[in-house]
């Protein structure tokens, strides 16, 4: 699978390359992280109403192999940094996720909201985890996507540009992880 990506992703940069506007330009990033700005692919973000900023310095992370994926590090490789932003802004604009039409599981939701608020994530990313500048949105984001990038800051296998989420990420449990993740990925 994750061969199939990698090609798809390679045969998708050769088609953005010859591609005049943003909207064909962005085209191959949709096809993964979704076109309506929600992802249907596993483990894969979803990027509607993410912060401008934020992007912005997670392509350029991705660009200069600060971060490391490798189909993202191929897609951003001939991005100049006119590119960077373009497609920032255009990502900022596209709708935001849309919750599960499901409720959730209320004990479920009852813990990953007192974790929530015991840990602050509040703070840096809004109440309503809209996130703010370079702070992402999390809100309704991919649960297993979810999952994955916190327990890569609790073991620090994924580092961010300062290591803010690893210190929160320390106190939490593995276990709690997953009630974290369902209840930021339900948010109402």
């Amino acid at each position: 699978m994750r061969k199939t990506m990698t090609m798809l992703a390679f045969a998708l940069i050769a088609a953005a390359a010859n591609a005049e506007t943003i909207e064909q330009r962005i085209a191959p990033c949709l096809a993964c992280h979704g076109e309506k700005g929600q992802s249907e692919t596993e483990n894969t973000p979803s990027l509607g109403g993410q912060q401008a900023p934020y992007t912005l310095i997670q392509l350029f992370m991705f660009r200069e192999k600060l971060r490391v994926s490798e189909p993202m590090n191929e897609m951003a490789k001939p991005l100049t940094d006119d590119d960077l932003r373009l497609f920032s802004d255009f990502i900022a604009n596209i709708p935001k996720p849309a919750p599960p039409a499901e409720n959730g599981d209320p004990a479920r939701m009852q813990r990953g909201q007192a974790l929530v608020q015991q840990h602050r994530c509040d703070a840096c990313h809004n109440p309503d985890l809209s996130g703010k500048e370079n702070v992402p949105r999390i809100a309704n984001q991919r649960e297993d996507y979810l999952a994955k990038t916190l327990a890569e800051y609790k073991d620090n296998s994924r580092h961010g540009y300062d290591a803010s989420m690893a210190d929160v990420m320390a106190p939490i449990a593995a276990a709690q992880i997953a009630d974290l993740a369902y209840y930021i990925a339900r948010m109402r």
